[in-house]
């Protein structure tokens, strides 16, 4: 199914997709990095609109979201394809599905003579979406499991919607979304339909970046300065590969430019397990994932958390203030929230937040 798509412009017979910040050049019958978004005859075309290879109520915090509507539940969805490469994806059957076995371009970094109709999925409206949301008791959607960005058209209808429903939009996000995008955001009336943003820093190197993802680092970090000046409640994750992101310095650094960014802003630091292309790779230790949070706190940041460590004690929140326990979990699970009117009950510190 064709749907036409937004945020690109002509360029001779090329187009030039805007969505996100590879902006790839497209010839004719070619599509773009993401591999779902395809140049017919000079008009861009997004072959994803619609079709969901995944759908379902989730703990909020498994986004991982720690800070917005804590205990809740999120109606997440997702289409194929994804405009990174990771070699560490846990989700590569469905981001790379549209790659698979396709031969990429060499010249405009797309993918030669692709049928639409190669992309799987189950044709869902958002209105669908939306009602499948509310009967769940979900307090919000979201966009999830691939690339919310290289599905942004039908990412928009969903919000909208869901939005005038009373619902929250997320986007669990490379981050490598345009300038141009974010802006895109709004409804008729200019508001913005993002509510919150949980973005990946794989690592604070450009060289990771572009030997891991086939991704640049530093339109990363632009987009959350600009989620951040829009109003939109952001959390940070980043997972921790032996031998690839895992040094001292690099936690380091990244934890400074957090906390020059916002030290309010929670990051969640996850460990490794082999996957994907890199199954050679042993998992990370509980040990290097505790010392890193230890690194977060140390340079200032207020909410550091542990993932992929179930039970360990660096999954719960604790006040900045007073080091009072103040919301317990294990895993997913919130199995206590002490956080009254959003502050501390201790000190009553004011607890950084949405609807806590």
């Amino acid at each position: 199914m064709l749907h036409k798509a937004d945020l690109w412009h002509q360029e001779g017979k090329r187009v030039r997709c805007e969505l996100c910040s590879h902006r790839c050049g497209i010839a004719s019958g070619v599509c773009g990095i993401c591999g779902v978004r395809k140049n017919e005859d000079g008009v861009l075309y997004s072959l994803n609109y619609g079709k969901l290879v995944a759908a379902g109520a989730d703990p909020v915090e498994k986004k991982p979201l720690f800070h917005f509507q804590p205990g809740s539940k999120s109606f997440s969805i997702a289409t194929a394809g994804c405009n990174f490469k990771c070699l560490h994806c846990q989700n590569s059957r469905i981001s790379q599905l549209p790659r698979g076995g396709i031969r990429l371009g060499s010249i405009n970094h797309g993918i030669d003579n692709y049928e639409g109709q190669r992309i799987p999925g189950d044709i869902t409206d958002a209105e669908e979406v939306v009602s499948r949301a509310v009967a769940e008791g979900c307090k919000s959607i979201a966009y999830t499991y691939t690339e919310p960005t290289i599905f942004f058209e039908y990412a928009r209808d969903c919000a909208e919607l869901a939005s005038r429903e009373g619902l929250k939009n997320i986007f669990v996000t490379n981050g490598y979304m345009t300038a141009e995008c974010l802006g895109a955001m709004k409804d008729d009336a200019g508001k913005l339909w993002l509510d919150a943003a949980n973005v990946d820093i794989k690592s604070f190197s450009e060289d990771f970046y572009s030997r891991v993802c086939s991704a640049r680092l530093a339109p990363v970090l632009e987009t959350i300065e600009r989620m951040l000046e829009a109003g939109v409640w952001v959390e940070v994750t980043t997972l921790v590969i032996p031998g690839y992101n895992d040094s001292e310095e690099e936690l380091r650094e990244l934890a400074r430019w957090i906390k020059k960014t916002n030290p309010n802003m929670p990051w969640h630091i996850s460990a490794f397990f082999p996957t994907y292309k890199l199954t050679d790779v042993p998992p990370t230790p509980a040990a290097t994932i505790d010392r890193a949070r230890e690194i977060g706190l140390g340079e200032g940041l207020r909410y550091v958390y542990t993932g992929n460590l179930c039970g360990d004690s660096g999954e719960s929140t604790y006040c900045y203030e007073c080091k009072e326990l103040i919301i317990k979990r294990r895993g997913f699970e919130v199995l206590e929230n002490l956080i009254k009117g959003g502050k501390c009950p201790f000190c009553k510190a004011e607890i950084d937040g949405v609807d806590l």
